[in-house]
């Protein structure tokens, strides 16, 4: 009976033993099996989170020294691997168009302008003269798309009113008595040449249409002309000789002088790439003509007979506007 209990016993201790050795050994295995898929997700944070260290790979025992060399060469910003972070900004600013032809700011360095319209007589020249036609043209240099200056030649152009040529005939005719003919027919002219410096201002406006303002001043020259019809003969190799009446110059009288301009002017832009651009503007332009003594319809009976300045009015402080109609580009 001891026997037993003794057998039974060390039975007990073996059954224990090793139920305790078959836990241990499927806790090991399940360890093992667990780790694997741990380690992706370990260097995944790894990856997201850190820099690797490229000098502790290049100094180990284990690596190459072509690995080591590939290592020193390859340098990585942290901020880069970082992806919590925005990337760098770039930095921006006015765009520069500056070349030989065009300003900082994209605008045509020069311009050109050339136009036609009417010419109209204001003040006192209204009273000796009646309106016509002008001419202009010019180019000049644009410091930026708001400032630029023009150097100009205008024509101005204008008739002579009808009590003017009357008062003139009259004067002519003065003194025409026995065995004189007294001119008939006599017609005349007025016009005006200048070079002007015009600064122009342009306003900062959107969409095709765009406005501007212009002063300046200059030279100008003043000339009238009075003119009888004359008969005149041309021949022609092909076609002989034969006669035709034209007007010709009997009198002439000019004036020099300093004079200024100003005004505004619109414009509208063909197309949006274009530098073509349709303007209309008005100026008012005087002139500081010095007056110069002579004789008229009133006092002709006064004058000596060796007068010479019959057309005092040309003297006049002459002013005028001119309405034109052009390109600009």
């Amino acid at each position: 009976m001891h026997t037993y209990r003794k057998l039974f016993g060390l039975a007990c201790r073996t059954a224990a033993c090793s139920f305790l050795m078959v836990g241990t050994a499927s806790l090991m295995h399940a360890q093992q099996a667990q780790s694997p898929a741990s380690a992706p997700k370990t260097s995944f944070f790894l990856a997201s989170s850190a820099v690797p260290d490229f000098t502790s790979i290049a100094s180990s025992s284990s690596s190459s020294s072509s690995d080591g060399v590939a290592a020193d060469s390859f340098t990585l910003d942290s901020r880069a691997l970082d992806s919590s972070q925005p990337p760098p900004r770039r930095r921006y600013g006015r765009p520069n168009y500056s070349d030989s032809h065009n300003n900082p700011d994209g605008s045509s360095k020069y311009t050109f302008m050339a136009g036609a319209g009417a010419a109209i007589p204001t003040g006192i020249t209204h009273r000796y003269e009646t309106p016509s036609w002008d001419f202009q043209v010019g180019g000049g240099r644009n410091f930026n798309k708001n400032v630029g200056v023009l150097l100009q030649f205008d024509y101005d152009h204008f008739g002579l009113q009808g009590a003017t040529l009357a008062n003139q005939q009259y004067i002519y005719n003065y003194g025409c008595g026995a065995g004189c003919t007294p001119i008939t027919g006599l017609d005349g002219n007025n016009h005006i040449w200048s070079f002007t410096l015009n600064p122009t201002f342009t306003l900062d406006t959107v969409g095709p249409l765009g406005a501007y303002a212009v002063v300046g001043g200059g030279f100008y020259h003043k000339v009238t002309n009075f003119t009888l019809p004359a008969t005149g003969t041309y021949c022609d190799y092909f076609y002989g000789c034969y006669q035709y009446t034209a007007n010709q110059v009997v009198d002439h009288y000019t004036s020099n002088a300093g004079g200024v301009n100003g005004g505004f002017g619109l414009t509208y832009k063909f197309s949006k790439f274009s530098n073509e651009r349709f303007y209309v503007e008005a100026r008012y332009v005087a002139v500081f003509n010095q007056y110069k003594k002579g004789y008229t319809a009133a006092n002709i009976s006064t004058a000596p007979f060796t007068a010479t300045n019959l057309y005092p009015a040309n003297s006049n402080r002459t002013t005028y506007i001119p309405v034109t109609f052009g390109i600009r580009f």
